[in-house]
């Protein structure tokens, strides 16, 4: 079932702007932080979460502390963009997990990739052996994070 925005009410917004910047906090405090009792919060949480508004919970990660803080963003072009290209490509991706995000893209290219490594040398190997691999793959051209200044993930 999908759900349009402007069905959303000032509560559903609310629990979401939360729940966004945390996503541990318990009901209870969410209710108060929503003006709403925990039980109709709860229902109101269930429902955003059985629509598929709200698709799951996970740890925001340090990825400096944990080795991983180079990020390169590569535009990949194809040389076949039909539908089966297309669907090749895509199962390719799921299997890279150095690749953090990836977009199809209206434009001089057709896909845009989030590459996270430990170093330029692991993305080299990454782009290389996985990246250049992956069906279909005419050309990729590739841009090196120096500093991220807003990072949403």
């Amino acid at each position: 079932m999908e759900i349009i925005e402007r069905q959303l009410d000032q509560f559903d917004r609310k629990i979401i702007e939360h729940l966004s910047r945390d996503g541990r906090m318990a009901v209870t405090e969410l209710a108060e932080k929503v003006g709403l009792s925990k039980t109709p919060c709860q229902v109101r949480l269930r429902r955003l979460i059985d629509d598929g508004v709200i698709k799951g919970f996970r740890a925001v990660l340090d990825m400096g502390r944990l080795g991983l803080d180079h990020i390169a963003f590569t535009e990949v072009k194809l040389s076949d963009t039909r539908e089966q290209a297309l669907a090749e490509f895509n199962r390719g991706v799921m299997a890279i997990p150095e690749i953090e995000e990836c977009h199809m893209i209206a434009g001089n290219f057709d896909y845009l990739m989030k590459v996270r490594t430990a170093d330029i040398r692991r993305f080299r190997t990454v782009l290389g052996e996985k990246i250049s691999t992956l069906p279909h793959v005419a050309n990729t051209s590739t841009f090196v994070v120096m500093e991220p200044i807003k990072d949403r993930a």
